[in-house]
């Protein structure tokens, strides 16, 4: 039996969800599978608590997970584990798009869904057997890297296990409960990277095996929401609506909230549902209010879509939190402005304004980067919240600050006060608290501001490079 360290790094910078303690969901759920086969696992995730790295050294076998923000301190951890002698995995979205530059840090990188190969991969390692024939795994050899093809038969969700989330170290600072229902996505918008990671076609688990890991959780009596960690909750309108009934049948509705798209206004009987089921918080990719920029972005929605939308929200008492990107082809300060102007005539309870992030491998990567438009390479900083490539229709100090300023206006005192005056002091709570967040973050971003401010930003930025990441004091 091996003992496993798995570690989830932290992103660098303030964002909206920093208050938020909550793990992706592959690294405990593969901890807890790994454990049940008789393996001795740790489980860090940074948001949650720090890395106890001498125990962490204490390993047969190192995973570390990232995303393409986190990817520059889960190469320091690599890095770090590698100088002691200790052996490297590394997968998620950013080494599954880029697993040249991941093996540049850790021994293999396994690459998209690796629910099933990774205990194929720790049964051959286990033994000292080959590893090279296993599916998705990239590896270096004398004449370069070799990528293995992605295997072909996509995960059934109901074989895993229920995360143990208890394994995950500093567990009780969480108080959000994170539930996976389904993955994957048809969609496929040009700036999203989940269809390279999960793929373009839906799968769903069983309504029961959902409802039994809810009950189990309950009983902990210690989770103060649900958040259903799936890109579109409603994928599957029949499936959702079967999930909800049986939540309201067995009396298990803790608070939740999910991503949903648009569509769900469409149906009255699910919003019903979600109401009964004591849905409290949706959160809605709307993108823009440009039918330009939604038709470039791939969104298949309307201006008219996203009014119905947030309309037939709020009469099922349903808050929304509308995420928007900004940046597009099609997009000008004057729209970025009218889309700061409609979301507070609208009353979304919460937003994001996001800058559009050309994350690796994406459509978007590929228009800016053959283009010559990609201007900064340091990959903490592609978090939606920094101007990394050139826009078409102005200059990335213009973005960066009606970014910020419509962010700004949306939190602003007055705003905060206007929710206070209708004894909304959820929606004040939440609007304060986004006004402390808009304010912490520009301050943390200080000598970002001050790059775009010089006259020859765009040059300055190309020069930008990576301040280095310590994880641990030697």
């Amino acid at each position: 039996m091996l003992k496993i360290t798995f570690i989830e790094p932290r992103a660098a910078g303030i964002h909206v969800y920093t208050k938020f303690k909550m793990p992706r969901m592959g690294l405990p759920t593969m901890a807890t599978r790994a454990r049940e086969l008789g393996h001795t696992v740790r489980v860090y995730i940074e948001d949650v608590g720090k890395v106890d790295f001498r125990a962490a050294c204490d390993a047969d076998l190192v995973c570390i997970s990232t995303i393409t923000t986190t990817a520059p301190r889960a190469y320091a951890f690599a890095d770090k584990f590698r100088q002691r002698g200790l052996p490297v995995l590394m997968g998620g979205p950013h080494p599954t798009a880029w697993p040249q530059e991941a093996l540049e840090h850790a021994d293999w990188v396994l690459r998209g869904e690796a629910d099933d190969t990774f205990f194929e991969f720790l049964e051959k390692f286990e033994k000292g057997h080959e590893l090279t024939s296993i599916a998705g795994l990239s590896y270096r050899t004398e004449l370069g890297c070799v990528n293995n093809p992605l295997q072909t038969n996509l995960v059934d969700l109901d074989t895993l296990p229920i995360p143990d989330l208890t394994l995950i170290e500093g567990w009780r600072r969480m108080r959000i409960l994170p539930v996976m229902t389904s993955r994957g996505c048809p969609y496929n918008c040009a700036f999203c990277s989940v269809t390279k990671m999960f793929g373009r076609r839906y799968r769903f688990r069983s309504p029961e095996k959902i409802v039994d890991e809810l009950e189990q959780a309950m009983a902990l009596k210690r989770w103060f929401f649900t958040f259903f960690v799936d890109d579109n909750f409603i994928a599957n309108r029949r499936r959702a609506k079967e999930l909800m009934r049986l939540m309201i049948e067995r009396k298990v509705t803790p608070r939740w909230s999910a991503q949903v798209r648009v569509e769900v206004a469409k149906d009255d009987e699910m919003l019903d549902l979600m109401r009964r089921s004591n849905c409290r918080f949706v959160y809605v990719g709307l993108e823009s209010i440009n039918p330009e920029t939604l038709k470039l972005y791939n969104k298949h929605q309307s201006l008219e879509d996203i009014e119905r939308c947030i309309r037939k929200l709020h009469a099922h008492k349903i808050r929304i939190h509308g995420m928007f990107v900004f940046g597009a082809d099609t997009d000008t300060v004057r729209t970025m402005r009218d889309t700061s102007r409609f979301a507070r005539r609208m009353q979304i309870d919460t937003v994001q304004f996001m800058i559009l992030c050309p994350l690796p491998d994406t459509e978007t990567y590929h228009q800016l980067e053959s283009e010559g438009r990609i201007l900064v390479r340091d990959w903490s900083l592609y978090d939606a919240q920094h101007v990394v490539f050139k826009p078409k229709n102005m200059s990335p100090l213009q973005l960066h600050l009606e970014t910020w300023n419509a962010l700004a206006r949306f939190y602003s005192p007055r705003e905060i006060a206007k929710r206070y005056l209708r004894f909304d002091f959820f929606g004040g709570f939440l609007r304060t608290y986004g006004n402390r967040v808009n304010k912490q973050w520009l301050r943390f971003n200080s000598e970002f501001h001050r790059i775009l401010e010089q006259a020859n930003c765009v040059e300055l930025l190309k020069t930008l490079s990576p301040k280095p990441v310590v994880v641990e004091p030697d």
